[in-house]
């Protein structure tokens, strides 16, 4: 860890204010198994180890398979993803890659065959809350579960 205190300690308001999203997002109906998804992406295109590590281990929790989790990574080969999955799954890419992926009319339009205009917007919460924790993974790098510190 590189802080001396970990960063709920250091900012307990700004950590308060992510967990209000985190209650959105949770409350939201969005899938629970699609939202695990979502956070794996995310934070494998960001390289962040503790939320790969924690969204992992919380999807197998919830009955993802291993298989899946495996190819999450090449969710456009693989098969076994729902057209819903992949929308999603490209929605992240796109909105987390800002700058090689663009978030055009015709990404919108495709996502939003597959989720209402509600569903979107809280897909686009839940995508911009685990960037927002990826960042505070990358950044202070707490130590992972088990791990000594």
């Amino acid at each position: 860890m590189r802080t001396s205190k970990p960063h709920p300690e250091l900012a307990p308001k700004g950590y308060q204010g992510l967990l209000q999203v985190v209650r959105h997002v949770a409350a939201s109906g969005l899938d629970q198994g699609l939202l695990r998804l979502v956070e794996v992406r995310a934070s494998q295109l960001n390289g962040c180890a503790f939320c790969m590590d924690m969204h992992a281990t919380a999807a197998l929790e919830g009955g993802e398979s291993q298989r899946r989790l495996n190819l999450v990574a090449a969710w456009r080969e693989a098969p076994g993803f729902s057209p819903r999955e992949r929308a999603a799954l490209a929605w992240t890419e796109a909105l987390t890659e800002l700058g090689r992926h663009t978030v055009d009319d015709a990404l919108y339009a495709a996502t939003r065959t597959h989720f209402s205009e509600q569903e979107l917007v809280d897909l686009t919460y839940a995508v911009a809350l685990i960037n927002a924790w990826n960042r505070l993974g990358v950044g202070l790098q707490p130590d992972l579960p088990g791990e000594p510190a």
